[in-house]
């Protein structure tokens, strides 16, 4: 017979029976049928997951706007001189005092040596000299072709081999735009396990910590892998055959946000089944009861996140655009399998699974008597005190905002240790121009090659300008050598100062590119980016807020308390990046990044706490329900919020700089909010705004319906005593 446990407020289950109430996933047989089908999607999806790496695109376009000038100039240069994604690499040499002619004959030799390298694609030009005597220069054309960064790689560790052993004293290194792309391929090397392996040891220790259990673990671990799994085989699937763009920013950032995100999902839901358990004899109408209440919470949480990442398709950059619908077909992935798999895997285990503190049905649930039902006491005692003090402390982390220094990073601040190919940068720019290996590209119509190449050399920055080369009978290609460094600002500058200056050329319809004109496109596209996605974003999450929460009030002061989150921790974040890892600044995309994934996982929490807050406050009203929401949620959602900000804060790991400050930035904001401004700040909010949050709501009229109830009560109650008194006095005065 089917155990009908009434709920709190003392109404029976609806339809009374677990068949009525139990989802397919947690039914006694149909759980079976989730596993099996789960388990056969793990096995086609592994081999598929293995081939995202392969399947990335690391080239130009994949990461500029269509749009951008600088793109169109890559793709004349694919069209006219047929090449791929050609990047010189610089071999330099040098010695202190003077080259010798030892020097000079290996550095001969080498050359020839490098013209066998593979993915070696144009005449090796050198050894130059420079003009102090001290170093050489030879300069090699590299097209990887479609091994992208990894066959850079390859080849410019052979061009290492082939440059060892030289003469005592002779210090040689493999520089150039080259040599920087294949110590960004090194870095990102193996990057899919590194992240994967980090984030499940964190992940476990926590779990550990949180449950006390050694098996229970593994569950949330398994599923939120098997997710994870699917959700790259999908996005493999779609890079391969639907033109979706992944690259591998992309592809670490959906390792750790699925990942992140389902387990956060788990623990949210293992924790309304171990408290449903306390209330329902049998297992499978507890995890129904848990579906049933945890469930919209979990898929409200998921459709924000994935709603937020899908404003990500308005960005110009093609490597933003891309990262929209990946990321949200991860999280709606991951959220799938933590409301199937997740729930039939524990129903199949039973209570033993959470040994040795097993929820025994009838017992007491801890959270009432535990440490956030005594943090929220507190609160309660002067909650508009506590949510001012807050709010002025968070206000005061967000100050370090005016230090934050955005830009396109140089070379050489881009790593967190210095390789070597930026040690020979250094060693370039003391005998040669900064310019060189990294020329300005200008191509113009053919019978103003002239006007356009005086315009090109008058310009201020650049030391030298190539004679115009015909592309075809239309077209001719120059270039030109900048005085700065390619990744300076005043290289930039410089560009910029082309541009005008060619562009007044009438009819030349002359286009500006290279590798700085790349990096001021990427500029000033994500600029634009930022101010188009950041509100696209709140509004996104304002209108998911108001459907959850059926109010108005609440949603805008959720997102106020989220938006002051992403401040502090963007200020927070660079006292740190400046004052203690010693980083010179930010990528441009860097506070877009950072503030798309704080507002969409930041609301996370505020939705778990503000869902059983109003499930709570319809029986209790808000006050006594913003205590209860607390105590119950408290405690899962610190553990969901420290497995998120462990799963993120693994990016720092990276030895690239715009990682490991993504990486930081949001393990930041995810403990602010989960530790301050859900528990703290929400909490206190709730109780000085009390029904006044759920405004327009039935709910924020209730305490005014029950005043009036209670007078008109009171009214009659002394009108029957009049008439009772006056019935008495009439009697009396019969007598």
């Amino acid at each position: 017979m089917a155990v009908t446990t009434p709920e709190r407020d003392g109404k029976p289950p609806a339809g009374g029976t677990r068949r009525r109430l139990g989802p397919l996933v947690c039914g006694r047989r149909s759980k079976w049928v989730v596993l099996v089908f789960w388990l056969a999607v793990l096995v086609v999806a592994f081999p598929l997951s293995a081939k995202l790496t392969g399947a990335q695109e690391n080239d130009t376009a994949s990461w500029l706007p269509g749009s951008a000038e600088s793109t169109r100039v890559f793709e004349v240069q694919q069209d006219a001189f047929q090449t791929g994604e050609e990047l010189p690499a610089i071999i330099v040499y040098e010695r202190p005092g003077g080259i010798t002619p030892e020097d000079q004959a290996k550095a001969a030799d080498d050359a020839q040596a490098f013209a066998d390298v593979d993915n070696v694609s144009g005449d090796v030009v050198g050894p130059i000299p420079s003009e102090d005597g001290e170093a050489l220069q030879i300069i090699v054309p590299v097209d990887p072709g479609d091994g992208g960064w990894f066959a850079l790689g390859d080849a410019v560790d052979e061009m290492n081999d082939i440059v060892s052993g030289g003469p005592d004293g002779l210090n040689a290194y493999v520089a150039g735009p080259a040599g920087v792309s294949a110590d960004f391929a090194d870095a990102f090397e193996g990057i899919d396990g590194t992240l994967l392996y980090a984030a499940m040891a964190v992940v476990i220790v926590i779990l550990l910590f949180s449950y006390r259990s050694p098996v229970l673990w593994f569950i949330p671990v398994f599923s939120a892998f098997t997710a994870l799994t699917a959700a790259q085989a999908v996005v493999y699937l779609l890079a391969e055959y639907a033109n979706v763009t992944v690259n591998g920013q992309t592809a670490g950032i959906l390792l750790v946000l699925v990942f992140g995100a389902s387990t956060d999902y788990a623990l949210l839901l293992i924790a309304r089944y171990r408290e449903e358990l306390r209330r329902h004899e049998d297992r499978h109408e507890a995890m129904a009861f848990a579906l049933h209440r945890a469930g919209p919470a979990i898929v409200a949480s998921a459709a924000t996140v994935a709603v937020g990442m899908l404003c990500l398709v308005a960005a110009e950059m093609n490597s933003t655009r891309g990262m929209g619908p990946v990321l949200a077909i991860g999280v709606v992935i991951g959220v799938s399998a933590m409301l199937t798999l997740l729930p039939a895997l524990l129903v199949v285990t039973g209570r033993w699974v959470f040994w040795p503190l097993k929820p025994k049905f009838g017992s007491a649930e801890p959270t009432e008597r535990g440490f956030w039902a005594r943090i929220g006491r507190s609160i309660a005692h002067r909650p508009r005190s506590v949510w001012i003090v807050t709010s002025l402390a968070l206000g005061a982390m967000a100050l370090g905002l005016l230090g934050l220094n955005t830009g396109v990073i140089a070379n050489k601040d881009a790593f967190v240790d210095t390789p070597a190919s930026i040690t020979g940068e250094e060693a370039l720019a003391r005998h040669f121009p900064a310019g060189t290996g990294s020329p300005v590209i200008v191509i113009a119509d053919a019978p103003e090659a002239d006007a356009v190449r005086q315009a090109f050399q008058d310009t201020d920055g650049i030391a030298d300008v190539t004679d115009p080369t015909p592309v075809s009978d239309d077209l001719v290609y120059m270039e030109g050598t900048l005085e700065a460094a390619p990744d300076s600002p005043a290289a930039q500058d410089t560009v910029e100062a082309v541009r005008d200056s060619v562009h007044a050329v009438g009819d030349a319809n002359a286009l500006v590119g290279g590798n700085t004109a790349v990096a001021l496109d990427a500029q000033n596209a994500a600029s634009r980016d930022s101010l188009v996605i950041m509100p696209l974003v709140l509004a996104a999450v304002f209108v998911i807020l108001m459907i959850l929460l059926r109010a108005f009030v609440a949603p805008l002061v959720l997102i106020a308390t989220v938006v002051l989150s992403f401040a502090a921790a963007l200020g927070l974040s660079s006292l740190i990046f400046e004052h203690i890892l010693g980083f010179a600044g930010a990528d441009t995309a860097f506070p877009l990044f950072v503030f798309v994934f704080l507002v969409a996982l930041g609301i996370d929490y505020n939705i778990f706490l503000m869902t059983r807050v109003h499930e709570e406050a319809k029986q209790h009203g808000t006050r006594r329900g913003a205590l209860i929401g607390l105590a119950a949620t408290g405690g899962v959602i610190t553990s969901a919020g420290l497995v998120l900000a462990g799963t993120f804060a693994v990016l720092a790991t990276l030895p690239v700089v715009a990682f490991a400050e993504i990486g930081i930035a949001v393990a930041l904001g995810v403990l602010l909010d989960t530790l301050i401004v859900r528990s703290i700040l929400v909490t206190a909010l709730n109780l000085d705004l009390g029904q006044r949050m759920w405004w327009p709501s039935a709910l924020s009229r209730s305490r005014s319906r029950r005043r009036r109830r209670r007078r008109a009560s009171r009214r009659r109650s002394r009108s029957g005593r009049v008439r009772e008194v006056r019935e008495v006095a009439g009697v009396g005065a019969e007598f």
